[in-house]
């Protein structure tokens, strides 16, 4: 009893802790040039990814949630709601739980290359159907931007692209050096 309460509380403390760093990294984000200037590049789907392997995709997804909920709060937002952070709340989440899953099931360093490139395409295809059907309508409604959809194809499906692969790029990098840790105390996932 005492050891499952303890995990639970590195748990949370986990969590919070990735969160803030999730946070950190999202102020550090920079346009590409070839891309609109409204698309930027941040680091921040890191720490919820870590967070998912270790702690469960709930963790990945809490960690990706307090990450937003810090950046609306301390930024805002242009619109008054926030539709950015909501864009990239889904982006991460996109990102993350195919990454996730994925490699739960082999939990070697080929099946993660797999998961991060589904990852990416994942979180690629579905953002250009949402930011279609629902995120660009809404700063066109809200900001009074012009109609941006014809964007999608040029712009938005190639950025995100390249955001997931720069970002499993990192994110390989880091997981050469960290999987037996990874594995090690992913067994705290039920805690």
């Amino acid at each position: 009893m005492k050891k499952k309460k303890k995990m639970k509380v590195k748990a949370i403390v986990s969590i919070g802790m990735l969160s803030s760093i999730a946070y950190l990294l999202m102020l550090l984000n920079f346009p590409l040039p070839p891309f609109p200037n409204f698309l930027f590049i941040d680091f921040s789907d890191i720490p919820p990814l870590i967070a998912a392997l270790i702690f469960g995709p709930v963790a990945g997804i809490l960690v990706e949630f307090f990450k937003n909920v810090l950046n609306y709060l301390m930024t805002g937002s242009q619109t008054g709601i926030p539709v950015g952070h909501i864009a990239n709340f889904l982006a991460g989440i996109l990102f993350i739980l195919p990454t996730y899953y994925l490699y739960n099931r082999l939990k070697t360093r080929k099946a993660m290359t797999v998961a991060l490139i589904v990852g990416t395409l994942t979180m690629a295809v579905m953002m250009s159907i949402l930011n279609y059907f629902f995120i660009l309508p809404a700063y066109t409604a809200l900001l009074k931007f012009p109609d941006m959809r014809n964007l999608v194809v040029p712009a938005i499906l190639p950025f995100n692209i390249v955001k997931g692969v720069i970002m499993s790029f990192i994110f390989m990098l880091l997981f050469i050096r960290m999987q037996a840790w990874i594995n090690k105390f992913s067994i705290i996932k039920n805690a």
